[in-house]
């Protein structure tokens, strides 16, 4: 018998050993990502998204002060407007600026407490305070009508 009558007459081409050789570098190729590349991939996106979050959860914070700074003011201002149409009676609290028409909502700080209103103020004829994300009298991030919230800033750089 011949040897080359037992083999396949396709396989025993000489061009057809090169073939079978790319189409095994495709199927190895085209496999796909392993489980550890997908863990690595997943591992780096999860570093991202905790960076990220940090930052965002942060300059929230930051958002939550400078917003309650504005409030302040913006309660002075119509605290001043109340006691300019009330003969210089002092407003209790939102409601009684609520109930004159001097605002148009009954407004808490960015942490969910009552402004609190003094007159005659130490500092002007009105003074407001938010007590701050701590919520008790005292301390450094209390925001007060009479201290721009840019200075307190200036004040935190400067220890």
């Amino acid at each position: 018998m011949n040897t080359l009558t037992l083999i396949d007459p396709a396989l025993a081409s000489p061009l057809a050993a090169p073939s079978l050789a790319r189409r095994r570098q495709r199927r190895r190729r085209s496999r796909g990502m392993t489980l550890i590349e997908i863990l690595v991939v997943l591992a780096i996106i999860g570093l991202i998204v905790g960076g990220v979050s940090v930052v965002a959860f942060n300059a929230f914070g930051d958002a939550k002060i400078k917003s309650g700074g504005n409030d302040v003011i913006n309660v002075q201002k119509a605290c001043e407007q109340y006691m300019l149409q009330k003969n210089d009676k002092c407003p209790k609290n939102m409601a009684d600026l609520k109930a004159a028409g001097v605002v148009s909502r009954v407004q808490k700080d960015p942490w969910g407490e009552e402004f609190v209103i003094v007159c005659p103020g130490e500092h002007g004829p009105v003074d407001v305070m938010s007590y701050g994300p701590d919520k008790k009298q005292g301390g450094d991030d209390d925001l007060v009508s009479w201290e721009v919230p840019k200075a307190k800033e200036d004040k935190k750089d400067s220890k």
